[in-house]
């Protein structure tokens, strides 16, 4: 036969149930696990006559059919300084690597989304009979929106929160961490420093809040706020704006690694020694913190415990064992090269 001709044969279910003399519907109940109310014989005979021709159902339908989906579901909320590329992002794609491996090693499958439409995440719960949800980036008001019309449990990554209704919330301690990191500039001897960050909300507030109260405890100080643009084309403005300014400080401590990389890469290519002509810091630990030249000082929060944390509260709720519930896990400081002993 010439190689043009030739057609990949694909076994079907009809093939199946002709072979053994049942009817299409009792394959297809074993195939899908309902086998209830057939014998154990014939499971067995059509199992064998399955693994025998190779035969690879449709996944998808067989999880849709079930119960039990096994899926859940990742959507991310695209905020608008990820410019469309949240999942590049170092810090969003750590977590959505570390929530594969824990939704996999229980014995699940995931289903990742970006999507900031409402009635798409319901919609989608639906279609793919989803057991349960993980949602990142969405505030108080559309959690309380997706309570109200779904009853799949949901858990929240890194919500901020005046109250929680029926839902899960997983957090890392903020302040801690601004205040871990002010307390240790303050006893490296830096009395003067920036705080740069995209935003004052949330996150951002709280550790600058820290920050700003192990400065002041400590004997103070300066702690300036500088606000940074969240479009990337146009913070190198910002930075050049700073430049003729660094002279009144000795450090800055970032509210991400993100943007202490990005910042200690500006002024590398400015004449900038770092440590020594000027300390950096950061906050949340990513990989790349450990990979640039130096090293950053920076606050951990633990993103394989925060994804264990999540899966783990998540799978409770599913059980029943939970109705609602938060978690504040903690951060530690971790001493590298950015930042400089005066």
């Amino acid at each position: 036969m010439a190689e043009e001709e030739k057609q990949e044969y694909r076994v079907r279910i009809k093939d199946i149930a002709d072979e053994l003399g049942v009817s299409t519907a009792t394959v297809s109940n074993v195939i899908h696990g309902k086998t209830k109310k057939i014998s154990e014989t014939t499971v067995a005979k059509v199992q064998e006559v399955l693994e025998k021709n190779q035969y690879l159902p449709n996944m998808a339908s067989i999880l849709m059919a079930q119960n039990d989906a096994r899926i859940i579901g990742v959507i991310l909320s695209d905020d608008c300084k990820y410019e469309g590329r949240m999942i590049e992002d170092p810090f969003v794609g750590t977590v959505v690597s570390n929530l594969l491996k824990e939704i996999q090693a229980k014995g699940y499958f995931m289903l990742l989304r970006e999507e900031d439409d409402l009635e798409e995440i319901v919609r989608y719960s639906s279609i793919w009979n989803m057991a349960g949800i993980l949602l990142l980036g969405f505030c108080e008001q559309e959690y309380e929106k997706l309570r109200s019309r779904m009853r799949i449990p949901f858990v929240v990554i890194d919500g901020f929160l005046k109250k929680i209704d029926r839902y899960g919330n997983i957090g890392i301690d903020n302040f801690s961490g601004g205040y871990q990191m002010g307390e240790y500039l303050w006893n490296m001897g830096h009395r003067n420093i920036l705080f740069l960050a995209d935003n004052d909300e949330c996150a951002d507030h709280q550790r600058y809040c820290g920050f700003v109260k192990a400065i002041t405890e400590w004997g103070g100080g300066m702690c300036d706020f500088k606000m940074l643009p969240m479009e990337a084309g146009k913070r190198p403005e910002v930075y050049e704006q700073l430049l003729s300014q660094l002279g009144e400080y000795t450090a800055a401590f970032c509210a991400s690694d993100v943007y202490a990389i990005e910042f200690m890469s500006y002024l590398t290519d400015h004449g900038y020694r770092i440590p020594e002509d000027f300390s950096v810091s950061g906050f949340d630990d990513v990989s790349a913190a450990q990979i640039v030249r130096p090293k950053l000082t920076t606050i951990r929060q633990d993103l394989k415990e925060k994804a264990a944390s999540a899966m783990d509260l998540l799978e409770s709720m599913m059980k029943g064992n939970i109705i609602q519930e938060e978690r504040i896990l903690p951060v530690m400081l971790v001493e590298r090269q950015s930042v400089k002993k005066i």
